[in-house]
């Protein structure tokens, strides 16, 4: 019996756990691991994904949402900017890519920073009123003992 790992469909969404639509994502073929990035859980309903993009300038970073899809991209500039260096060796990759994570509806994302080679976004779970969970009342009791400790409350 094969076990089948479901971590590498879980890597690139954030807020819900929808499997069909992971198995969807995943089968696309991104399985470019060019920039690397974390994804952190900063707090209740806040997360933070950290992206490694060395070399790139704000200018050369583009993010957008669009469709519950968020796509950072990213743009190598062209060789002029080497200024005439010749490379011995070049380990820092600087190349173009375009990165996709599949959000969840309640998902929003609210900030977006670089520093130190560090692209970060800040990303926050906000679920509307009519989808937060709410108690209901089975015959009436909840509502029968609201009103007994509103008359004690009177009493004393």
């Amino acid at each position: 019996m094969r076990a089948v790992d479901f971590a590498p469909l879980l890597r690139s969404s954030i807020g819900f756990e929808n499997l069909n639509r992971l198995v969807d994502f995943a089968t696309r073929g991104d399985s470019d691991a060019y920039p690397p990035y974390n994804i952190e859980k900063l707090g209740d309903g806040a997360y933070r994904i950290s992206m490694a993009v060395a070399g790139f300038s704000r200018s050369e970073l583009d993010i957008t949402v669009q469709e519950n899809v968020l796509i950072v991209v990213g743009r190598a500039g062209d060789g002029a900017e080497n200024g005439g260096r010749e490379y011995l060796h070049r380990g820092i990759a600087k190349r173009a890519f375009e990165r996709r994570f599949q959000l969840a509806d309640t998902i929003k994302v609210t900030a977006a920073g670089y520093e130190n080679g560090l692209l970060n976004i800040d990303l926050v779970r906000e679920v509307p009123e009519h989808k937060k969970p709410r108690r209901i009342a089975i015959d009436g009791e909840l509502a029968a003992e609201v009103a007994l400790t509103t008359d004690e409350r009177d009493a004393a």
